[in-house]
């Protein structure tokens, strides 16, 4: 029973995702002027590390037992859960700003309300989260090391890249921002001026 709410509440969150990076493709800024730093971490290279997950939870390769572990599993599937209603809340926030490589517009503003008020990157975050919280609800320890050493460390790559920009664009600004926000987790009590 529980691996039908689990499939349930995945098939959720994985059409909540699809549906709004299709929202974000149809509605970018493409007439906007624009600078672009191509980078190979974008939605076709993630899109591949979410069918490795998904290949990894659904042949089960290395997952334990899930007819135990209900609270661990359920914390999982809320994470799941909160994942993809903190990326949602994230695209929001950033409009037609979204972009599938590294891109700043040249009427883009510095975006540091809503979940930006938490994290730098939500959008990243959310997703990383997403994939851990997948990795409890299915026990499958192999997809929470394989989001810990392929999917953040492209994470990292690809936020780095956007802050060298955003920190060329912005000044000092972001510099300030970038100082009292963490990356991918809330730093306690920080929030931007």
């Amino acid at each position: 029973m529980f691996n039908l709410i689990a499939d349930a509440v995945t098939s959720l969150c994985v059409l909540a995702m699809l549906a709004a990076i299709a929202f974000n493709f149809l509605n970018t800024g493409k007439s906007r002027s624009f600078r672009e730093r191509r980078s190979p971490v974008a939605t076709a290279s993630m899109t591949a590390f979410f069918l490795l997950l998904y290949l990894t939870i659904r042949f089960r390769w290395s997952a334990m037992n899930t007819d135990q572990w209900i609270f661990v599993r359920s914390a999982g599937l809320g994470l799941m859960l909160f994942g993809a209603a903190f990326n949602i809340w994230g695209r929001i926030f950033l409009k037609t700003n979204w972009a599938d490589h590294v891109r700043i517009y040249d009427d883009q503003q510095l975006v540091t309300d809503g979940p930006y008020r938490i994290v730098r990157h939500p959008l990243y975050a959310s997703i990383i989260w997403m994939f851990f919280g997948a990795a409890l609800a299915y026990l499958n320890p192999l997809a929470a090391v394989e989001n810990a050493l392929i999917f953040i460390p492209a994470m990292v790559y690809r936020s780095n890249l956007e802050e060298k920009e955003l920190a060329r664009t912005f000044g000092d600004a972001y510099l300030n921002y970038r100082n009292k926000i963490g990356r991918f987790f809330p730093r306690i009590g920080a929030r931007p001026k």
